[in-house]
């Protein structure tokens, strides 16, 4: 590092602080003619030249060191080599000091530094969902497993309003920070589905790296929860749905046993309604373990990319044989190329095959069933979220359904006319099937219907920006 100029007041106090002394004593023996006055002279200029020269090394010496000190201060690496003359040799020690000095420091900042990011991975990797807050309870960061749970980008901790609202988290956090030790909160947050959650909060002294005061650990017991009501719920709606075809099958398996033994006509017609109670028990089941297996991850959004345009004209060909046998046709408006995301393909493919067998079952005879799928916004009516998303609608040309089933058709089981559902194959499971995948796809079902005319029924699903066209 080259010697730095001294400004020119501190030059000439130095100089004056070196050379002032013997100057003084020159100059009173060459006024007290102690001296002759050429080499007197000649000692003076020579003494002041040589404090000036002296004062401006020395100072530039010590700028140096000074500027070398701030250069590894400010984190410039470490202190460097001093170039040029070197008039006081402790400036050189002081130099040497200071690099050991920066030395060690450096290699304790680093140290922090490895701390720190495997603090930070220690809390990303970690299999439960994490958050850290501060000494305010305010978030910091979360962990890969939260931002799942929550929805938030990267980096951040997310929409945790609704978690620390909680008056039961409230409470636990509160107690934690204050009292230094852990706590433990079962929360039930009922949006965007209703999840079922126990929080550990834990304290942390000394903090951590960010300033982190305390860790919310929480465990996910929402599928614990849905498995146990999925146990109950399919053993009452097994036990009260199977008991009406049950019932059938034993009677005519005791007529074939006695009355009709020899009947063969009457064996042929007992025996083809017996295979349809057997089916109609049997998709029963399907519909009961598909529905129980959909709510036991309806929490856990999907996150895959689906072409519901594509997905539609594929279903619509599957569901031929279904149509053809009332006589029924689809119009079809569903270009390729609008991509539903987050999504399943299989449990929306499920959405399309249940709004379409619906249609088919309820509809007219030998009527039209318009299937489209577009852009939100080029939609109605606009009761849709603001963020970009696509509409499919289901609409048939039925009877329809009176306004004050509307609110119901989604419940299980529920049926406007129960004769008419059983008589039409249905289980009275459909809708409450594509209300939970909607749920899970964090979508939105809208039914309209007006006696008479038909019935509608519009599902908005998530997109990318611009209508969820395709890449």
């Amino acid at each position: 590092m080259p010697v730095a100029a001294p400004p020119t007041g501190r030059w000439l106090a130095g100089a004056a602080l070196i050379g002032g002394v013997p100057a003084i004593a020159l100059l009173l023996l060459l006024l007290g003619e102690a001296v002759d006055p050429a080499p007197g002279l000649l000692a003076l200029g020579a003494t002041v030249l040589a404090a000036l020269t002296v004062a401006r090394i020395w100072l530039g010496n010590l700028g140096s060191l000074a500027a070398a000190l701030r250069q590894a201060a400010e984190g410039g690496g470490m202190v460097p080599e001093l170039a040029g003359p070197l008039l006081l040799p402790s400036v050189a020690d002081v130099a040497e000091v200071a690099r050991r000095v920066a030395r060690a420091l450096q290699s304790r900042t680093e140290q922090v530094s490895r701390l720190r990011q495997a603090d930070e991975a220690i809390i990303e990797r970690l299999p439960d969902p994490l958050v850290v807050l501060d000494a305010d309870g305010a978030p910091l960061r979360a962990n890969a497993e939260a931002r799942a749970l929550f929805g938030a980008a990267p980096g951040s901790a997310g929409d945790l309003a609704a978690l620390l609202r909680h008056p039961a988290l409230a409470e636990a956090v509160s107690a934690a920070l204050s009292g230094g030790q852990p706590q433990r909160a079962d929360l039930a947050l009922p949006v965007p589905v209703p999840r079922d959650l126990r929080v550990h909060a834990v304290p942390m002294d000394p903090p951590l790296g960010d300033g982190g005061r305390l860790l919310l650990v929480l465990s996910d017991r929402t599928r614990d929860r849905a498995v146990e009501r999925m146990r109950a719920d399919f053993v009452a709606n097994a036990s009260h749905e199977l008991r009406t075809p049950l019932a059938s099958l034993i009677g005519f398996i005791e007529t074939l046993r006695g009355p009709a033994v020899d009947d063969r006509e009457a064996s042929a017609r007992f025996l083809g309604i017996m295979a349809e109670q057997a089916d109609r028990m049997r998709r029963l089941i399907d519909d009961l373990l598909g529905l129980s297996r959909i709510e036991i991850t309806e929490h856990q959004p999907p996150t895959g990319r689906v072409d519901l345009g594509a997905l539609a004209a594929a279903e619509v060909e599957a569901m031929a044989p279904v149509l053809a046998t009332r006589s029924a046709r689809v119009a079809l408006e569903a270009p390729a190329g609008l991509v539903a995301t987050p999504a399943d393909a299989g449990q929306l493919a499920q959405v399309l095959r249940n709004l379409l067998e619906n249609a088919v079952r309820y509809g007219r005879e030998g009527g039209t069933i318009r299937l489209s799928v577009a852009p939100a916004e080029e939609t109605v009516p606009p009761r849709w979220p603001a963020r970009p998303g696509l509409v499919l609608t289901v609409a048939d040309d039925g009877p329809g359904i009176p306004r004050q089933h509307l609110p119901r058709l989604t419940e299980r089981f529920y049926r406007v006319d129960r004769g008419r559902g059983r008589n039409a194959g249905g289980t009275g499971l459909g809708l409450a099937i594509v209300k939970h995948i909607v749920n899970r796809h964090r979508g939105q079902l809208l039914i309209e219907s007006e006696e008479g005319v038909g019935s509608t029924f519009r599902v908005w699903l998530p997109a990318d920006a611009g209508g969820g066209a395709a890449d």
